[in-house]
């Protein structure tokens, strides 16, 4: 496909997410693409900027048999393999298409996590997100289409436009949230079966403009570990280890998820919460603010940055803005309060910072742009 929108992500993705200089290694690692497009242009223009691209390519349902058969020592044995080549490389460029976004729902919870101890922990948490330049994307098919209620071709036309923003000047937006999100302590979030209290106090405040994830449009920060108190409903579902979660209620104390239920898989989720000590704390907080992406869509990289919306996380928590928390699990669950959906307030410090999506001070209302 000679689509100069193609290159104009390519280009982003290593100019801009991954920075990468000549003499670097990257990790091209493509999922599920039926058109290798955006792959090729990727290995062409990083030759040209003298970087070496090293390519895989992985299908879902192959991934589905290597879990649902595998067994300790087979997915230890991957996740060694895995590693090994991640520590190799300066930078990763994760493309995730999905022919069938349920394609792993029937891998028993057991073994998906025996992949997420020993694979995904391995090779992700530890190397990728920690070590290197990365930045993950999902790639436009006609069921991230079917999901988002979207024409193939409107589809499209949105994915790349979102894709390839301004992220200049989402980074110039941002600078005065994250600077009040530095200086706040108390945070109070209310709405629709949500009331919700935990400090920040003191946890470093990562903007997001594009470094990491594509599309992006995200500040973020984590709960003081055991500061987290009330109760708080999710309004969106949640796809998570090929298993779609709706109702999602949790109830805090201490910062310690004490009551989780949901309308439609609660064993599968006490499973998820019950995967280690801290899948029942909160490693992560984050405002999203991307107001080109306004509905979810089943898809995290999407869903995460929705104008208007928060997600708090489950799980473990990065090294960028550290509340100490430690998990192989890290999921992000998000609620949204437009007025659409139901509205709600996020307060700092006794200052209401945020009503029913958009921001109310001054400051910070570039931030509103679009919604």
């Amino acid at each position: 496909m000679n689509d100069p929108r193609i290159t104009r992500l390519a280009e982003t993705l290593l100019d801009h997410s991954c920075r990468v200089a000549k003499g670097e290694k990257v990790l091209i690692e493509a999922f599920d693409l039926a058109d290798p497009s955006l792959v090729c242009r990727l290995v062409e223009l990083a030759a040209e900027r003298g970087v070496i691209p090293i390519v895989d390519t992985k299908q879902n349902a192959v991934l589905r048999s290597l879990y649902k058969s595998g067994t300790e020592s087979s997915l230890e044995f991957a996740g060694q393999i895995e590693r090994a080549r991640m520590e190799q490389v300066n930078a990763y460029i994760g493309i995730r298409g999905a022919h069938n976004s349920s394609e792993l729902a029937d891998v028993p919870p057991e073994k998906m996590d025996l992949y997420s101890r020993h694979w995904w922990k391995t090779v992700h948490t530890e190397i990728r997100i920690r070590k290197t330049k990365w930045v993950v994307l999902r790639y436009p098919t006609p069921s991230m289409a079917q999901a988002a209620r979207m024409s193939t071709e409107a589809f499209e036309d949105f994915y790349f436009s979102v894709c390839t923003a301004d992220y200049a000047k989402m980074a110039r937006d941002q600078a005065p949230l994250a600077k009040r999100m530095e200086a706040a302590d108390r945070v109070r979030i209310v709405g629709p079966g949500t009331d919700l209290e935990f400090s920040i106090k003191d946890i470093p405040v990562i903007p997001c403009n594009g470094q990491c994830n594509i599309p992006d449009g995200e500040v973020f920060t984590a709960p003081v570990k055991e500061s987290v108190n009330g109760v708080i409903t999710f309004n969106t579902k949640s796809l998570y280890q090929g298993t779609v979660f709706e109702g999602i209620h949790f109830e805090f104390e201490k910062g310690k998820i004490v009551k989780a239920t949901c309308s439609n898989e609660p064993e599968r989720l006490e499973k998820v919460l019950n995967s280690d000590e801290g899948a029942r704390y909160i490693g992560e907080w984050s405002l999203g603010c991307n107001n080109f992406v306004r509905h979810p869509m089943l898809d995290t990289l999407f869903d995460e940055k929705i104008g208007g919306s928060f997600h708090l996380t489950p799980g473990n928590a990065y090294d960028e803005a550290d509340n100490g928390n430690r998990s192989q699990v890290h999921w992000d669950l998000v609620l949204i309060q437009r007025p659409d959906y139901g509205g709600g307030e996020i307060w700092f410090d006794g200052e209401l910072l945020r009503k029913d999506g958009r921001f109310i001070p001054k400051d910070l209302e570039p931030l509103n742009e679009g919604l």
